[in-house]
């Protein structure tokens, strides 16, 4: 159950970047803050309750990876973020260290 606490908290640790864009981007401005605070309260939430178990730096390591990839993901596909071999090549390398820390767990 950590594990799934864990990928929760990354799931809203993606939602608060994107309450800030869309508050930016849309007519729906406090609407879109309170979402990201929202996000941020359940983000932080389901971390502390994936942190019971989980090492404090596997979790927020993980935390934070997947929630920077989630949302350098959503910037390329919804808001036409540049898209490079690089960027690219970086998010594999977040993935690939989220994995060995698991793996390591």
């Amino acid at each position: 159950m950590p594990w799934f606490y864990l990928i929760l908290a990354s799931i809203f640790e993606i939602g608060w970047p994107l309450g800030f864009k869309l508050s930016q981007t849309t007519q729906y401005k406090w609407i879109f803050i309170i979402v990201a605070i929202i996000s941020m309260g359940f983000s932080g939430y389901f971390l502390w309750m994936a942190q019971k178990s989980i090492p404090i730096g596997t979790a927020y390591a993980i935390w934070t990876g997947l929630g920077a990839v989630g949302t350098l993901f959503i910037g390329i596909i919804f808001f036409k973020d540049p898209v490079s071999l690089m960027r690219l090549a970086s998010a594999f390398l977040i993935i690939a260290g989220v994995v060995g820390l698991k793996i390591a767990h």
